[in-house]
């Protein structure tokens, strides 16, 4: 979808766009003798949270985090304690922000771009996750997919956000790190910013929608996203 006014506000994804999901990796390297699981451990877990969707039904992504890592505990035929399960929990809470992040934030911010948050999990832990990141200060607000009980690349949430921040759809950026989660966004009616962290990038296929703006980081992101509309956005 082609849009011509500027993106003045930013909606980020928040789990590894954000918040540095590799801090995981010691648990999956106990439990299964190998860090890589984590990326099996993270593809099942978004193929099953859009699974519940389409399907009409909904767990929180917590608990389907918790369902996913038991499911390959089983497939690798490995035994889980209570304190796997927990440590889980405490470190998926806990998790610190990319090194990128918070440059880049204040940097958005400062340029007059609105900022918010746009995550599948629902966390009930005080402090959030995004607080102890040392991150929630840069957010006007922070929306989580629990509020429609559908989750991304669901339109409904995309259209949470237009509607709780009472803009139009045309007015949002998604930025994240995940090509699904821009191919939503865009498809909703919102620009879509992709930054090809490890283990990311572009899906090339037919009437796939290309993101708006590529970027490596959220620095480099940052420089293209100001060049683009920061002018428009200010005036």
């Amino acid at each position: 979808m082609s849009h011509n006014g500027p993106s003045s506000i930013l909606v980020f994804d928040v789990n590894e766009t954000l918040l540095d999901i590799t801090t995981l990796e010691p648990l999956f390297d106990r439990v299964f003798d190998d860090p890589a699981i984590l990326r099996e451990w993270f593809a099942q877990l978004v193929l099953y949270s859009q699974t519940m969707t389409l399907s009409g039904l909904y767990t929180p992504f917590g608990e389907l985090g918790v369902g996913a890592l038991c499911m390959l505990a089983s497939i690798h035929g490995k035994t889980l304690v209570d304190s796997d399960i927990d440590e889980l929990k405490e470190r998926m809470n806990a998790m610190p922000a990319h090194a990128d992040v918070v440059p880049a934030l204040a940097r958005l911010r400062d340029a007059g771009f609105r900022l918010v948050t746009l995550t599948n999990s629902a966390s009930a832990a005080s402090p959030t996750p995004l607080e102890c990141a040392g991150i929630a200060e840069f957010f006007e607000r922070s929306f989580s997919v629990d509020a429609v009980q559908k989750f991304k690349p669901a339109p409904e949430v995309y259209r949470l956000v237009a509607e709780k921040l009472h803009v139009e759809l045309s007015d949002i950026c998604l930025i994240a790190c995940h090509v699904w989660d821009t191919i939503g966004a865009q498809a909703a009616g919102c620009r879509g910013a992709l930054i090809t962290r490890p283990h990311n990038a572009v899906l090339p296929a037919a009437r796939v929608p290309i993101p708006d703006l590529i970027a490596p980081d959220l620095s480099d992101l940052a420089d293209q996203i100001i060049k683009r509309w920061q002018t428009q956005t200010t005036r």
